[in-house]
């Protein structure tokens, strides 16, 4: 089982030291949010990123806006945010109301304060950076997953990886990082338009499953001993219900669990981009 709620815990027991380390240096890492409207889940999600922020020793700003914020308003809270010294990196909660143009928000951020690591500027970094350590922020969910399974020793040199989902915030920039030097993993990116997925996936030694379809993949897919990992969430009358048919771990040699896998880790490495940001 890979178990994202340990492993998050063991690396905000690590953030915590270095935090008490910057306090001695006189710098407070500060976590800024920008939350606009009162979808319920967002609010849930922003609360969980400041109770985490006071369990590290970190400073945190929360700046909510209505629904009915026109985007003068919300580009002037961007700046505030750019502009503050008690926040050294931040995140625009998504998604906005509608009506409001998301890039032209997120552009507008300061790439060096762009804690969720989605920036154009940081993207563009992360796609020309093919190996050595990076100073700028990762994305998130895509640098929470392979700090999963490296901790959990999950071989990735010469390995087969097939991510189910060509988004931005998860797809995309996790394709890069699982093919950079020291990872050294080979890609398939599978999205709507693939042909044969199954097959696709039955050749993985690692899969990744980021689509939002309840259960998608089936044990019949998973290859015996390979990697699974359930990033997709999908509210259901059942609940919330992950990509992944729970049947795979009979097959799969490690398995995150839905929650309380990837999920867990995406909240961590949003607080790492902070305490670097900070040391930067």
């Amino acid at each position: 089982m890979l178990d994202g709620l340990a492993t998050a815990k063991a690396i905000k027991a690590e953030l915590a030291v270095e935090v008490a380390k910057l306090h001695q240096a006189g710098i407070t890492p500060g976590l800024g949010t920008l939350l606009v409207g009162d979808d319920p889940g967002s609010h849930t999600y922003v609360g969980g990123k400041h109770r985490d922020c006071v369990e590290i020793g970190m400073h945190s700003v929360r700046i909510d806006l209505p629904a009915s914020a026109s985007l003068s308003d919300i580009k002037a809270a961007v700046r505030d945010l750019n502009d503050s010294k008690e926040v050294t990196g931040y995140i625009v909660q998504l998604p906005l109301p509608k009506g409001i143009d998301s890039n032209s928000i997120l552009e507008l951020m300061d790439p060096s304060k762009d804690a969720d690591g989605l920036h154009p500027i940081n993207l563009g970094r992360l796609v020309m950076n093919v190996s050595g350590e990076m100073t700028s922020p990762l994305p998130c969910t895509p640098s929470g997953i392979v700090e999963l399974i490296r901790r959990y020793q999950v071989p990735t040199s010469g390995a087969e990886v097939a991510i189910i989902g060509r988004g931005l915030t998860v797809g995309r920039p996790l394709g890069l990082l699982m093919t950079r030097k020291g990872i050294d993993s080979t890609v398939t990116i599978l999205h709507s338009a693939s042909k044969d997925i199954p097959e696709a996936v039955r050749r993985a030694d690692i899969v990744v499953a980021a689509l939002g379809q309840p259960h998608f993949v089936k044990p019949e897919w998973i290859k015996p001993g390979a990697a699974v990992l359930d990033v997709g969430i999908t509210r259901t009358v059942a609940g919330l219900t992950g990509d992944v048919d729970p049947r795979v771990a009979e097959v799969a040699g490690w398995v995150s669990p839905n929650p309380g896998g990837v999920g867990p880790m995406t909240r961590a490495m949003l607080l790492k981009n902070v305490v670097l940001a900070a040391q930067n």
